[in-house]
């Protein structure tokens, strides 16, 4: 058997029958430092020293033996910092850990976690009153953590994807009619955002899309829109403070370009142009120039929060012709919805005027038709339903005679 090489640990059997494997772990303050690893047999000590020599090239601060889930989840969190992930999902597995994986499976060895014990927390989430998406968030994370340690070798399996997640029941979609979709616009005409739920409405953008526009991804005279930045707000790591920062798209196919564009968005957005440049003026040397569509009173990026306060205000617009004389109690002219749900509504409004998902698809820059079937699948059900009735009214007058030869007419 050839030598290992230096630093690669040796294998020897004692005196009392026992294997041993020595790891160098060089020098510290001017000592030689070594590790033993003992078994019962050769494999087992030959197995421990490879996941420990396997750990100190990851940099792990202890054995794989003695590595706890606490210190692997720290250490994979290191790994996903930003530029690795984006500063939102960062934020969000940073969370997660800290609060909840960490605190309920932080001291178990990593290599004893058993897919019972996952069952179990997500059990005691359940218990405390977290929703199925919340405890499903918390098992995707530990996935995605165990996954880069299976990758490494440091353990077999990843057990949270034998741990089956809570079952999510699938919520209706909560979006506007026809009619109250341009009721909606009638309301906002005229507001100083108007432009921003407009888009919205007419092409289905997301929050943080809308907000992520910059006049040079805007073509008002050739009728199109590049989305190629989204806005989000996120706390970027070791700094106190969150802020507002450009990043990529949510996905690959989230990064398009929408061409021709509706001339109900062409409008509104020349109106806003001019509305933004009266604004320019009126704040001289106090405007900030960044370039964004979407902006404050003072040419500074528009804040998510104060966007989804106005949307919020319009939607609890009092019904004039209601009788009830205290405001707060009036009917009101719309649902209530989240910002999001004029994403949706764009979708069922142009699904109800019959166009392909195929369209709706590249228009929201959804990663696959998969997704927009399995999102607005009920309502294609709704229009098939229609198409056969339609059919039925067509061909219901037609009497139809089938004529019967007799048995004697028919060849032989």
């Amino acid at each position: 058997m050839s030598r290992r090489g230096n630093g690669e640990g040796s294998i020897f059997q004692r005196k009392d029958g026992r294997w041993e494997a020595v790891i160098d772990l060089g020098y510290r303050d001017g000592k030689r430092y070594r590790k033993s690893i003992y078994g019962a047999t050769r494999k087992e000590v030959s197995d421990r020293l490879t996941r420990e020599l396997r750990s100190q090239q990851l940099g792990l601060p202890v054995g794989p033996d003695r590595l706890t889930v606490k210190d692997w989840l720290t250490k994979w969190l290191k790994q996903q910092e930003p530029p690795a992930t984006k500063p939102k999902t960062y934020t969000a597995y940073e969370n997660q850990v800290r609060l909840h994986l960490i605190p309920a499976l932080g001291n178990r060895p990593l290599l004893k976690l058993q897919p019972q014990e996952v069952r179990e927390f997500m059990q005691r989430k359940a218990e405390a009153g977290f929703s199925p998406t919340s405890i499903r968030d918390f098992r995707a994370t530990l996935r995605a953590g165990l996954n880069v340690a299976v990758h490494d070798g440091l353990i077999a399996r990843n057990v949270a994807m034998l741990a089956r997640p809570p079952r999510l029941e699938k919520t209706p979609l909560r979006v506007f009619t026809t009619e109250e979709a341009r009721r909606f616009l009638e309301i906002v005409k005229g507001h100083r955002l108007e432009a921003v739920f407009t888009v919205a409405l007419a092409l289905g953008l997301r929050e943080g899309e809308i907000l992520g526009l910059r006049w040079q991804d805007v073509d008002l005279e050739a009728g199109s829109l590049h989305v190629a930045y989204s806005l989000q707000r996120v706390k970027m790591p070791k700094e106190k403070k969150s802020k507002l920062v450009l990043i990529a798209p949510k996905t690959e196919r989230s990064r398009r370009t929408i061409s021709p564009l509706p001339q109900v968005a062409i409008s509104t957005l020349q109106a806003h142009r001019g509305r933004q440049e009266e604004e320019r003026k009126l704040c001289g040397a106090r405007w900030h120039d960044t370039g964004m569509v979407f902006t404050t009173s003072v040419g500074t990026m528009l804040e998510p929060r104060n966007m989804a306060r106005s949307f919020y205000s319009i939607l609890n617009t009092p019904d004039p012709n209601d009788p009830e004389p205290d405001p707060k109690k009036k009917r009101k002219l719309l649902p209530r919805l989240r910002f999001h749900d004029l994403r949706h509504s764009a979708a069922t409004l142009l699904l109800a005027q019959g166009l392909h998902p195929r369209y709706i698809m590249e228009l929201l820059g959804h990663s696959s038709i998969t997704v927009t079937m399995n999102t607005y699948g009920h309502i294609l059900e709704e229009m098939r339903r229609e198409t056969a009735r339609q059919i039925d009214a067509v061909f219901k007058p037609v009497a139809v005679n089938v004529a019967v030869r007799p048995a004697t007419d028919r060849v032989q």
